[in-house]
């Protein structure tokens, strides 16, 4: 496993897992790293500002494959959700400096959980899980610390195996045209489509008609890039037919318009934004990731690779 550090480019890092890494995360402040497993373990390190990482906590409860892990924002404490194929997604709680235990529980699905996101904190303590079972499972946290769960229903029927959220600014906010706050999700699945899920009155509504349909096998992943209020919506969907579309919306209400990024000849695992949702990075199965810019005339080029 290699991540970036400052001055020397790639680190590997020796994760001690006894099996298959599925993800890694980086928390808000850059400073720690999370890794999970097929060894049904999760592994928490320190990321120093030069030198390598160095391993700070091994958390264990999964008793299956762990496919996700993701950190809350750190105004609500130190805190890590991991989801698993024994069906069940664990909120872990950092009391002591790395002492860790398992704050919750859940088991709403009745297949893997493959897909977990954070909600923007303007939304609360919040999680997304989207499952093999086809259900998606939102989490909210309350003030007296019960949890609320709802759930869209069958949203990929076949199978989710991705869940993204909006940004929490709603597209035009900074030029003018507020439309406050509007909690929407996007969905990936084995259907091979995309699906926007927008929250009204308290139930999750289908947001984009039709489906959003370029692919030819299964969505492995979405991701909803940031957008700093400017004046439009984009989603990156990764596929296992190799392709990586980028979708966007223009204003709230618009169709959404699919354009092909690339076609890589081999599965796409995942993609990710950067902060400011300029650059977008994708991890294929040819083992390795590129970095892609949009140009000034709307298309895409790539701009590194990362072997």
């Amino acid at each position: 496993m290699a991540v970036g550090a400052k001055q020397t480019g790639t680190q590997t890092v020796e994760s001690g897992h006894e099996d298959v890494v599925h993800d890694t995360a980086v928390d808000y402040y850059g400073k720690r790293l999370a890794t999970c497993s097929s060894d049904r373990s999760i592994k928490i390190f320190s990321i120093p500002g030069s030198g390598p990482p160095s391993p700070l906590a091994t958390l264990t409860g999964h008793e299956g494959p762990v496919w996700q892990v993701a950190w809350a924002h750190p105004k609500f404490g130190s805190i890590l959700a991991s989801c698993s194929y024994d069906r069940r997604v664990i909120v872990w709680k950092e009391g002591a400096e790395n002492e860790w235990a398992q704050a919750q529980v859940f088991q709403e699905h009745d297949s893997s959980v493959n897909s977990i996101s954070w909600a923007p904190h303007e939304f609360g303590l919040c999680l997304a899980c989207g499952s093999s079972d086809g259900n998606i499972s939102v989490l909210t946290n309350r003030a007296d610390g019960t949890w609320d769960r709802t759930k869209i229903e069958q949203a990929h029927p076949v199978g989710v195996t991705s869940v993204s959220w909006s940004p929490a600014a709603a597209p035009g906010s900074l030029v003018g045209e507020s439309l406050g706050i509007i909690q929407k999700l996007a969905s990936g699945g084995c259907d091979n489509t995309v699906k926007v899920w927008k929250l009204q009155d308290g139930n999750w509504k289908l947001d984009c008609f039709p489906a959003l349909s370029k692919h030819k096998d299964w969505v492995r992943d979405v991701a909803w890039a940031p957008n700093l209020g400017l004046p439009k919506n984009t989603i990156a969907s990764a596929s296992q037919d190799g392709t990586v579309v980028i979708w966007t919306q223009g204003k709230e209400g618009d169709q959404w318009e699919g354009l092909l990024l690339h076609d890589f000849k081999s599965p796409v695992w995942r993609v990710s934004w950067s902060l400011t949702g300029n650059i977008l990075a994708v991890a294929d199965a040819s083992n390795s990731v590129t970095l892609w810019k949009e140009a000034v005339d709307g298309e895409w080029v790539q701009v590194t690779t990362i072997q």
